[in-house]
């Protein structure tokens, strides 16, 4: 929970080649306070089987952007999900096409921030959910 002070950071995974929860996926938290900072990685959490991250660390005071990186490289790896769920051409790099996806944004004290991931093996989406 935030306080007057912190932002706090919230995220879950959805993989929408299967319709389902991304289980397992590696997301790391860091955060700086201002443009010219570089950033400070947190702590890092593995979603769970509804492929939510309950245990973010809280960003510190004075934290004005933070970034979420998710390993999805090992995701589509571990579940085989890049040559089973798309009609893709076989002949093509092996590996994900992304192999992490980072997504940087701003915060304010005081406010929520859940960020969720809707990933594929060849695409992903982000919003500012509630």
């Amino acid at each position: 929970m935030s306080t007057d002070t912190t932002a706090s950071v919230s995220t879950h995974v959805l993989d929408t080649s299967t319709g389902r929860p991304a289980e397992a996926v590696t997301v790391s938290l860091a955060a700086r306070g201002g443009d010219a900072e570089p950033y400070t990685t947190l702590g890092a959490s593995t979603t769970d089987a509804d492929g939510r991250c309950t245990d973010l660390p809280a960003p510190p005071e004075g934290t004005t952007h933070v970034r979420l990186v998710f390993d999805t490289g090992s995701y589509f790896a571990s579940e085989k999900q890049a040559e089973a769920q798309q009609d893709a051409p076989r002949v093509r790099d092996s590996g994900a096409f992304f192999p992490e996806v980072a997504i940087a944004f701003a915060v304010t004290p005081g406010e929520h921030y859940h960020v969720p991931l809707l990933l594929n093996p060849f695409g992903y989406s982000v919003y500012r959910g509630s």
